[in-house]
């Protein structure tokens, strides 16, 4: 069995560095766009940068093999058409991987091409929030290791996520949020530019007595349903102005007390969500006295590969307000 005190020192570095580069990135988009002649090219370079901190950080760490279940591989970097990304992408690495050259970078990314056919492995959405990072607005680096089907272990950097509740979330803060969790160990946090600082452990702001609910959902509406989402709500009543923003930081935000629950509700019957894009915000949200389930109050299985084919939807919040919103659901047939 791994060490879960190593594999997150290790996961914590990396997604700091991974963060620092993203900022970096997100501060120079106007140029990227200018270099490369597309708008979404700072989100790419972004991607695959941090992937290959992630990856090689976690090899420097740990050693070899490292099994991880990255949502990128360097196909894209490898076709000569694309050169100038390439180029533009080893820029952004060795900003924080100096010695980093065409072939290491390459390689370290494709540390991401694993499967899931292990006893434990990594999963990486290396950047969380693709439209919220190019609106400058709220992103995630999320970064989780799997182990017979349950997450254990998990850091999740919000480089733009304020600690301050009463800050908005389309003010991008100087120093970020850095999360992260051990399995039954409770959930820390540290300033997304300070990875090494002294972690403090999360309490949950309380919530007060008859206090309007508060549903964290994402700015963009094709994520979830919103149709059913407002007939949940409407059920259970006493809903206030929700907290809109992009990635899994919705997991941080609920899990600090920002915000009372997270609720994703398939837009088609069929859809089943990828495992990077919850496994790091779930454990973070449940080591912070979170109940996550799905939307028929099922836990999340991350045994089935990389979907989570076994769940519909995603359900997140204190036990009391995730009751409610699940007997809600339930009450209405969805």
């Amino acid at each position: 069995m791994a060490d879960y005190g190593d594999l997150l020192d290790a996961a914590t570095r990396a997604v700091g560095a991974a963060c620092a580069l993203c900022r970096q990135v997100q501060g120079n988009m106007g140029q990227m766009r200018a270099i490369l002649k597309d708008d979404r090219s700072p989100v790419t370079i972004a991607d695959f940068g941090a992937q290959a901190l992630v990856g090689h950080i976690l090899r420097e760490r740990l050693g070899d093999p490292v099994h991880m279940v990255g949502e990128e591989t360097s196909a894209f970097l490898r076709n000569p058409e694309n050169g100038t990304a390439l180029a533009a992408t080893l820029v952004a690495v060795q900003e924080v991987w100096p010695e980093a050259g065409e072939t290491g970078l390459l390689d370290a990314i494709d540390v991401g091409a694993g499967d899931t056919d292990h006893e434990g492995f990594w999963t990486l959405d290396p950047i969380d929030g693709t439209k919220g990072f190019l609106r400058g607005g709220q992103y995630a680096v999320s970064l989780a290791y799997i182990e017979r089907g349950q997450v254990v272990v998990a850091a999740m950097g919000c480089p733009n996520l304020s600690p301050r509740f009463d800050d908005p979330f389309d003010r991008p803060h100087r120093h970020g949020c850095l999360y992260s969790a051990i399995r039954g160990q409770g959930t820390h946090e540290v300033p997304a530019d300070q990875p090494l600082a002294h972690p403090v452990k999360l309490l949950r702001a309380r919530r007060e007595e008859g206090q309007p609910l508060t549903l964290c959902t994402s700015v963009e509406e094709a994520h979830s349903s919103q149709e059913r989402t407002a007939e949940v709500m409407a059920r259970v009543g006493r809903v206030g102005e929700p907290a809109k923003l992009d990635s899994q930081a919705k997991y941080a935000v609920v899990a600090r007390g920002q915000a009372d629950a997270y609720l994703r509700i398939p837009t088609k019957a069929e859809y089943a969500e990828y495992i990077w894009d919850h496994a790091a915000g779930a454990l973070i949200a449940m080591e912070a006295g979170c109940a996550v389930t799905d939307i028929d109050g099922k836990p999340l299985d991350f045994s089935a590969g990389r979907r989570l084919t076994g769940n519909r939807g995603i359900l997140a919040g204190m036990v009391r307000e995730h009751g409610l919103i699940q007997g809600a659901i339930r009450g209405l047939g969805i």
